[in-house]
């Protein structure tokens, strides 16, 4: 998992601001299917939406501590059911800015 700065995260909301969720949690809530598609996505676009459509608050967060912890994702941020999460490839597509 990455440690990112204020400044870092700032300049990732901005770049998944115009993002679609590429995966939607379903009625089964995170199954191994789900976890690798995010992981595939993740491998693709370093950046990713994910979203849980889960009324339960305190079901919504512990699914998605769970998706940054299984993945090694970083959780940029969580607006209502979206969940942002950044995890820099092996040829890393986005370049953050420098952590002082």
């Amino acid at each position: 998992m990455t440690q990112l700065t204020n400044k870092q995260k700032q300049y990732l909301k901005g770049l998944a601001h115009s993002l679609r969720p590429v995966v939607l949690l379903g009625a089964n809530g995170l199954t191994e299917g789900v976890l690798a598609e995010i992981e595939q996505a993740l491998d693709h676009h370093e950046l990713i939406k994910v979203k849980a459509a889960t009324e339960d608050r305190e079901m919504k967060r512990a699914i998605m501590d769970a998706i940054a912890r299984e993945t090694g994702a970083t959780e940029v941020q969580v607006i209502g059911h979206i969940q942002v999460l950044y995890r820099p490839s092996k040829q890393p597509k986005i370049e953050l800015p420098k952590a002082k």
